[in-house]
């Protein structure tokens, strides 16, 4: 399914439905009176998060979403039929926001519904206006109109853990081999063109959510390569896997692509002006590709970022090497995270 995180649409909730002017018409009752029932409520405007989807696609290019109106009052003091509410369904995660207000509201539970926009209100039959005075109203209320407005929907990962790094670094890889998340894997930069989402078992009823984020370059903030794109999809998270390819065939020095991605990082938090600065968040640095290298030269690796004070580990993306102890410190880093 082809992956979407921005939409722009308009909702409208349904107009209320006019109240009835009507007499009781009924043989050997010569005084039946007003009886003209009340209109029905116009549909809300809901949204529902689900946890099964994960991608706006089916709000893509359908703009126009409209509840039903309610029906108009009848004889006989019945009243109409309540409008159908619109009920949209968006993933967890998804930020919808007034164009007109600024209003904001954020989708995080499965099931939760928020109305949004009320229908209108049912008009009045003539029969709610008898009284002592005028005991044959020959008028009612119209209904009230609904609402349209304009918003736009922002689709934001919910994940506990983010991986981040360059393009090739084996971010896939590594979320296919922790987590039941088969993205597409390839030799080629670039191959993640859309983030995957992946549940790692740690334990019985122990779980957490990784983010498998495109690869990110230098200049991702202002929009270079899939730019920020994809960035704002590591915003939830509590913390990252900063996996760094240090086989022999990657060029760029292990510390100097750490210290691209970081900028990258700090450079978004300053353009957005973040309340919890992605570059602020625990970073678990994580060797790949060691299958490639010498023993010898992953320690160097190690001991340089250790110096800098950073946990680090080493793993195989490819052989599984280190993945069990790799889910375990991730696990411990949450856990330390949730402690603060």
């Amino acid at each position: 399914m082809k992956f979407v995180d921005e939409a722009s649409i308009v909702v409208e909730s349904g107009k209320g439905g006019p109240g009835s002017v009507s007499f009781r018409r009924e043989k050997f009752i010569p005084r039946g009176g007003p009886d003209g029932g009340n209109g029905g409520r116009g549909g809300h405007v809901i949204f529902k998060g689900s946890h099964h989807l994960n991608s706006l696609l089916g709000l893509k290019f359908q703009k126009i979403h409209k509840a039903k109106d309610g029906a108009p009052g009848e004889a006989s003091n019945c009243s109409g039929r309540d409008g159908e509410d619109l009920i949209l369904e968006l993933p967890l995660g998804t930020v919808i926001k007034s164009v007109d207000t600024d209003e904001t509201i954020e989708l995080v539970e499965h099931d939760q519904q928020i109305i949004f926009i009320k229908g209108g209100r049912g008009g009045k039959g003539n029969s709610f206006f008898k009284n002592d005075v005028n005991q044959a109203p020959t008028y009612a209320q119209p209904g009230e109109p609904g609402v349209k407005k304009e918003i736009t929907l922002e689709l934001k990962l919910l994940a506990d853990v983010g991986i981040i790094g360059f393009p090739n670094a084996g971010k896939s890889t590594l979320i296919s081999k922790i987590s039941a998340a088969r993205p597409k894997v390839a030799d080629y930069p670039f191959t993640t063109l859309v983030p995957n989402l992946g549940v790692v078992q740690v334990a019985e009823n122990k779980t957490f959510v990784v983010a498998d984020i495109p690869g990110l370059i230098p200049g991702a903030h202002q929009g270079a390569g899939l730019g920020i794109k994809f960035l704002k999809h590591i915003e939830k998270t509590k913390c990252f896997v900063h996996l760094i390819d240090i086989s022999m065939m990657n060029e760029k020095d292990p510390i100097e692509t750490f210290d691209l991605i970081n900028h990258e990082l700090k450079a978004y938090d300053e353009s957005k002006n973040l309340e919890n600065p992605l570059f602020g968040r625990p970073q678990l640095v994580v060797l790949n590709k060691i299958d490639l290298m010498e023993k010898e030269e992953v320690e160097k690796i190690r001991s340089k970022f250790h110096k800098l004070g950073f946990k680090t580990m080493a793993i195989s993306g490819v052989t599984g090497y280190g993945m069990k102890e790799l889910i375990f410190e991730i696990k411990k880093m949450l856990d330390g995270d949730k402690d603060e």
